[in-house]
């Protein structure tokens, strides 16, 4: 018959340190994976602010061949044009729910912007502004 080892426990769950190890592993993932989460987010919101930006681009250069000029304010893009149809259905906000800011330059040409995630002129990385004349 065996001998018993009274002093030798059967152990039952984890231990202190095998939780913490884990608990480490699982914030060292999540902090790596979330900036990268973050890095592609900020992607495409700019991304979908220059597609917008060349979608007012292209109807307003409709807008100028039916009426000789560039709209004074990206609302007259909503009245229909001669064929009974708007140039665009409706103004969208940019991804960071801001208004476009429109203007018509000295030289003719029209300006586009989106000041970003801050909605302020200027700024680096998310609150950079992103330009008609630079896209």
């Amino acid at each position: 018959m065996p001998k018993r080892n009274k002093n030798r426990r059967r152990a039952a769950g984890f231990t202190l340190i095998e939780i913490l190890v884990v608990v480490l592993i699982i914030g060292l993932l999540v902090g790596l994976v979330g900036q990268n989460v973050f890095k592609a987010l900020f992607k495409g919101q700019r991304g979908a602010a220059e597609i917008q930006i060349r979608n007012f681009g292209g109807a307003l250069d409709l807008y100028r061949i039916e009426n000789g000029r560039y709209p004074d304010s990206l609302e007259e893009l909503l009245e229909e044009d001669e064929n009974g149809e708007p140039f665009l259905d409706s103004i969208p906000l940019d991804p960071w729910n801001h208004e476009y800011f429109y203007s018509l330059e000295p030289d003719g040409k029209y300006l586009i912007i989106s000041y970003g995630a801050d909605g302020e002129e200027g700024g680096e990385g998310e609150n950079a502004d992103i330009r008609s004349d630079e896209i």
